[in-house]
Formats: C-alpha cells, sequence, structure tokens
C-alpha cells in the first residue's frame, strides 16, 4: 500500500483553528453553483476523483502518494444537476437549539446545549403540542419562572417568532460557518 501524506502548501494564519486537512469542511454547489451541502475534505476529494464534481477552490493542503500531489478543495461543484426536494428537518431538541442558536428566547443569553431545556411557547398543560412552532429553547431560570402560564400572563416576550426548521434556515446556519473561509463569500448569499 502507497503511503499518503497531506502536507500545507502556505502556512496557516495565527487566528485560524488548527483542524486536520482532511477534516475541514468544503462547500458543496450543485451544478448551478447553488450552495447545498458542507462535506469533510475526504468525502470532497472522493467526489472529485470518481467525476461527480469539480474543485472550484483549493483550501492550500497537498495530498501526496508516491507518483502524484493533488491539493485539497475548498469548494467542489457537481457536474450534474441535483435536484434538491423541499427540505424539512425532524423536530428533535438538537435541531431547535440549532435554529435557536443556543440562545434562551426569553432572555437572549446564549449558553451550551447541555444548559438549555426546551419550552412550550403555549405549556403542554393548556393543550399546547410539540410543534417548530410551540418549542423554544430556553434557560433554567426563564423556564422556571415561566411555568405552565401563557405569556401575557407573566408579561414574558420571545425574542423572535419560532419558525419551522426550513432549508431556508439551513442555508443561513450554512452562511454563518461560511464566514469562517473567505473563498466561500462568492458562491454564498450575503
Amino acid at each position: 500500500m502507497p503511503r499518503v501524506t497531506v502536507t500545507p502548501a502556505t502556512m496557516v494564519a495565527p487566528n485560524e483553528p488548527a483542524r486536520l486537512p482532511m477534516h475541514s469542511p468544503v462547500l458543496v454547489l450543485n451544478a448551478s453553483y447553488e450552495p447545498i451541502n458542507i462535506c469533510a475534505a475526504r468525502r470532497a476529494l472522493v467526489l472529485v476523483l470518481k467525476g461527480v464534481a469539480i474543485t472550484e477552490e483549493e483550501n492550500g493542503h497537498y495530498l501526496h502518494s508516491a507518483r502524484l500531489a493533488i491539493r485539497l478543495p475548498s469548494v467542489i461543484r457537481l457536474l450534474e444537476y441535483r435536484r434538491i426536494p423541499h427540505q424539512t428537518r425532524a423536530l428533535s431538541r438538537k435541531n431547535i437549539l440549532l435554529r435557536d442558536r443556543n440562545t434562551c428566547q426569553y432572555c437572549g443569553v446564549v449558553l451550551s446545549s447541555a444548559e438549555l431545556t426546551l419550552d412550550h411557547v403555549i405549556p403542554r398543560s393548556r393543550g399546547g403540542v410539540s410543534t417548530w412552532e410551540n418549542l423554544v429553547a430556553c434557560c433554567h431560570p426563564c423556564n422556571h419562572r415561566k411555568g405552565n402560564h401563557l405569556l401575557g400572563e407573566i408579561n414574558m416576550r420571545l425574542m423572535r417568532e419560532p419558525r419551522a426548521f426550513s432549508l431556508h434556515t439551513s442555508r443561513h446556519i450554512m452562511r454563518m460557518i461560511g464566514r469562517s473561509d473567505s473563498k466561500w463569500r462568492k458562491y454564498l448569499f450575503y
């Protein structure tokens, strides 16, 4: 089996987080240049080598084998257009916290996922159901203060109206992640 190594083409900036080159994020574009996903450089390289995608931008690292040196991609584009159906995400604690960016929707404090709870805006004891529009991220003090009351009864307000986690929200998250790689900017809609 030939030996394969990865080396940097240039020095890494001091403020850039250290990550393994084969695990660095790669923006995946549809054939129409629409951003559709983020994957690891290893997966992106497989897609390029199989002829399913082409490299649009490189990340500055090389993959070396005995006879070949390949630059690792930062952005790839699929060669054939893939129809992406309307996507909705599963209703889960992880996705609610991701949608709300780990921010209590009552007081605005940002906490780790372990320090947050989920709150039913209309309490279950009052007929509230577990839906995207009725669940929000909430810190323990706000959840305790609200209890089983309606917001108007105790003079509390939501920071923003809860909505379903849609494809648009997924693109927004890709935009936030894309701010760390300047090569992604021209492919994302700011």
